[in-house]
């Protein structure tokens, strides 16, 4: 009885720290999106269904709402798929990637924050449908998103 209650010991201690390691929305993701998003993409901004409505004019200088988990969300999965991914993009920066922090540093510790979060290999481009050579999101890009709130 001791040994399986000081295995049960040892087994929690060890299973505690990657646990621990999870990156969720509300522990990791929104406060980078709080410092570093939301004076363009918070709470008075258009959801993306409303700012698809706009000019595109109009869209060139308002941001659409990304700052609760749902809104975010719409940029990752539908209907904006991939739209995260292509605008924080480090490998061929997107447009947004600079705001993620001060410095080069910054900004790769965040995006290494978010694509954790989002989950081993879900850190892809494709949009909903194929768009030229780039072929729409695969059911198996969409299952490896984790994105745990």
């Amino acid at each position: 009885m001791k040994k399986m209650v000081i295995g049960l010991a040892l087994l929690t201690f060890i299973a505690s720290p990657a646990l621990a390691a999870e990156r969720t929305w509300l522990n990791d993701v929104q406060p980078i999106i709080n410092a570093k998003c939301v004076s363009c993409h918070g709470p008075g901004q258009p959801e993306y269904n409303e700012w698809r409505l706009l000019s595109e004019e109009k869209q060139k200088t308002v941001a659409p709402r990304m700052d609760t988990y749902p809104h975010f969300m719409s940029f990752v999965l539908w209907p904006a798929t991939g739209a995260v991914m292509r605008r924080l993009d480090n490998v061929k920066p997107g447009n947004m990637y600079e705001y993620l922090g001060e410095n080069e540093a910054a900004r790769a510790a965040n995006l290494t924050i978010i694509k954790e979060w989002l989950g081993e290999g879900a850190w892809n481009q494709n949009r909903w449908k194929a768009r030229g050579d780039v072929p729409g999101i695969t059911k198996e890009q969409l299952e490896s998103i984790k994105a745990k709130y």
